[in-house]
């Protein structure tokens, strides 16, 4: 005889959240990323027939990467570049990248420690998995989450920014994105132009002028020789980083998507007047900003 077995079930929600943060990378800097998330919930059923409620799969998933990784810094924590000191209230940090020096210090809140040598897709899902995974009911078995960048033929870049006058998340100072960016010259599309700014801009820390400080106006960490300097004080508490010159762009203005998408019609108005230009920019995934001359 065969004992019965209860059949199991795979419950799936795909596009259940976009993570839009940064990480460092001992090869390329500090870099934004967009993750888009699938889930699967592997298991039998409860008592109302389901793997788990779709409510509750928003609710206690997503709010559980939201807190852990979306609108942070994620350092791998066994790279032997990175020396990270967490004292509960404030998280500094030296990372020795192929780039040069990155330094930051920030609230605990906005910098993740992601157990591996290196942050990817791999290791950023293993470590959400193994967060997650125990908050669940116990009859699923098995949580797997997906992580993937938009499908997209269109140029993109990487930036990381920090928004001090942001309410939310945004205010800390490394975050980022994969964006896209459509430019358009008199109503047809600019190819060069996209190409032009999404290479600018690849890898870029873009940085509010505002922001800029001296060396000798750090509290928290010390700049290296060829650094720029930046730190500003926003409701989650002090934030200061320190980044290559060669790893920044300093712009007039707040680094919104709005005001980035308006700043590179001025950049481009300027250099040629007599067209008419069109700004598509994207943050992160499915949002953004147009602009126009």
């Amino acid at each position: 005889m065969f004992a019965s077995r209860e059949p199991k079930m795979i419950l799936f929600v795909r596009d259940l959240t976009v993570i839009d943060f940064s990480y460092l990378c001992e090869a390329r800097g500090m870099l934004g990323e967009s993750y888009i998330v699938d889930v699967e919930l592997h298991g039998g059923l409860d008592h109302a027939s389901m793997v788990l409620d779709f409510s509750k799969v928003k609710k206690v998933i997503k709010q559980a990467i939201d807190q852990l990784v979306d609108h942070k810094l994620a350092i791998p924590a066994l790279s032997s570049m990175l020396r990270f000191n967490n004292d509960n209230e404030l998280s500094t940090l030296h990372f020795d990248s192929a780039r040069g020096t990155i330094q930051m210090a920030a609230p605990t809140q906005a910098v993740v420690a992601v157990p591996a040598a290196r942050i990817d897709e791999q290791s950023l899902t293993e470590f959400l998995q193994q967060k997650i995974k125990p908050l669940l009911p116990a009859h699923v078995d098995k949580l797997v989450l997906t992580l993937r960048p938009e499908a997209s033929s269109s140029f993109y870049y990487h930036y990381s920014h920090g928004l001090k006058k942001h309410d939310g998340n945004c205010q800390r100072i490394a975050h980022g994105h994969r964006s896209t960016i459509q430019i358009y010259t008199d109503g047809m599309l600019a190819p060069r132009l996209n190409k032009y700014w999404s290479e600018r801009w690849q890898d870029i820390y873009l940085a509010t002028a505002e922001d800029s400080c001296d060396a000798a106006a750090l509290t928290y960490i010390q700049a290296e020789a060829g650094n720029l300097c930046f730190r500003y004080q926003a409701e989650q508490g002090w934030f200061e980083l320190t980044m290559p010159e060669a790893h920044c762009e300093v712009v007039p203005c707040d680094t919104t998507v709005e005001c980035l998408a308006e700043y590179i019609v001025t950049e481009l108005t300027q250099l040629d007047p007599t067209k008419q230009y069109k700004v598509v920019a994207y943050e992160g995934v499915a949002k953004g900003a147009i602009a126009t001359s």
